[in-house]
């Protein structure tokens, strides 16, 4: 018989230590005993709300957080082993496995196994598999110094630097790639200050790099003609094709694409129809109303059981290869990415002269700012925008009424 079981965490507001902040405990409760125990997090007692049980910073909230689960994983753990448990055998069990990792390799591995339950939580895996590429970059540094690992304590902002000038020069990283990795590094040092391992993070008043502005990289028509007109020998390819055609027309990214189902796809009172979906990165609805060329792929898909999606994507590496694979097959000189399809969305809409808040909704902005990003100037724009300044000036100078098929 499953017994009962809770925890409360709570503050003790008299105990309060020289530095203004008080212990957060832990009752744990079986079978109606009690023991107390303390996860090591503390605050101020202004700072705790005791209605919610929680901390107002969020970061020592989610350390909080995550303690409990992990009482929570070790009592469901013992209760299955020997079919019983008790809060002392418990809190036994936590005080004798609470050994944190004392490495800096093996803080990144205890991290990265936290962010795979949590990718399974949260039903999505992105950082959880940039983790790996992190921890590989490190990894490959310490071998570069002969080394197979680092004491925590061992790390200094001179092994910051010198990670820094690893990531430049070996692995020609550019400013976002090297940011990345620092921030990992930075993340692991800040763990090992929060379970006491150290005491500051030596790495904490090292400098980024400074990044460029951002630039969305996108096709050009000709290139989206290509792609239109090239089907692929291969079923799988030609499914990638049809998917990245498909996002182009819809400015819907690869993970939209996935939670695509049936009752997305709508039909106005014109007859007209229209996509209608909350994108999974902003929550914000995005509303398109589909080109002809869209409709015909949509035709080829599911669009009428809800319990599947419309179309049949493989995982991202796998699409993300096929995409690779059909620029290089169109002759596209730098790499094809599945994005650059939201991207030519954007830049084709901007171009075409289309009202900056219509496609903000087609696109699913939560702000207004990110659309104006897509009004970088294309080649074409240019051309168009010069056409026009010179018309104007040929008015200006001569008289003559503006070329009607311009």
């Amino acid at each position: 018989m499953r017994s009962t079981f809770s925890l409360l965490p709570y503050i003790n507001r008299s105990k309060v230590k020289a530095d203004g902040t008080t212990a957060v405990l832990c009752r744990i409760t079986i079978d109606g005993k009690q023991t107390v125990i303390s996860p090591g997090i503390y605050c101020r007692p202004e700072d705790w709300n005791g209605r919610k049980n929680e901390i107002k910073s969020a970061r020592e909230n989610n350390r909080l957080r995550e303690y409990l689960r992990m009482t929570e994983e070790a009592y469901n753990e013992i209760l299955k082993s020997q079919g019983v448990v008790s809060a002392e055998m418990l809190k036994n069990h936590i005080t004798l496995n609470n050994i944190h990792p004392t490495t800096l390799l093996q803080m990144g591995e205890w991290e990265r196994e936290r962010l795979k339950k949590h990718s399974e939580e949260i039903d999505s895996t992105s950082s959880y598999r940039s983790s790996m590429y992190y921890q590989k970059y490190l990894t490959n540094y310490l071998m570069s110094l002969g080394k197979k690992d680092i004491g925590l304590e061992e790390v200094t902002e001179d092994f910051g630097k010198a990670y820094k000038a690893f990531l430049k020069r070996c692995k020609n990283f550019g400013a976002s790639q090297t940011n990345h990795c620092l921030r990992w590094l930075n993340r692991l040092l800040y763990l090992a200050v929060d379970k006491e391992i150290i005491c500051v993070n030596p790495c904490e008043e090292m400098e980024y790099e400074t990044k460029p502005e951002a630039r969305h990289r996108y096709i050009s028509r000709e290139e989206f003609k290509k792609i239109l007109s090239t089907p692929m020998y291969d079923k799988r390819m030609e499914l990638a094709r049809r998917a990245f055609i498909f996002s182009t027309l819809t400015g819907l990214a690869y993970v939209d694409i996935m939670l695509l189902h049936p009752h997305h796809i709508g039909t106005n009172a014109d007859g007209r129809r229209y996509i209608r979906i909350n994108r999974k990165k902003t929550k914000i609805e995005a509303f398109i109303p589909l080109h002809p060329i869209a409709e015909r792929i949509l035709s080829l898909y599911n669009t009428t059981d809800d319990e599947q999606p419309v179309f049949p994507l493989p995982s991202r590496d796998a699409l993300w290869f096929d995409i690779h694979e059909m620029g290089v097959i169109i002759g596209k000189e730098d790499n094809l990415s599945y994005h650059q399809s939201r991207h030519s969305f954007g830049t084709f809409l901007i171009s075409a002269d289309i009202p900056i808040e219509s496609i903000a909704k087609m696109m699913g902005h939560s702000n207004i700012r990110t659309t104006q990003g897509y009004a970088r100037i294309t080649d074409d724009k240019i051309s168009k925008d010069m056409d026009k300044l010179m018309e104007r000036r040929k008015i200006q100078s001569t008289g003559e009424k503006p070329d009607s098929n311009k």
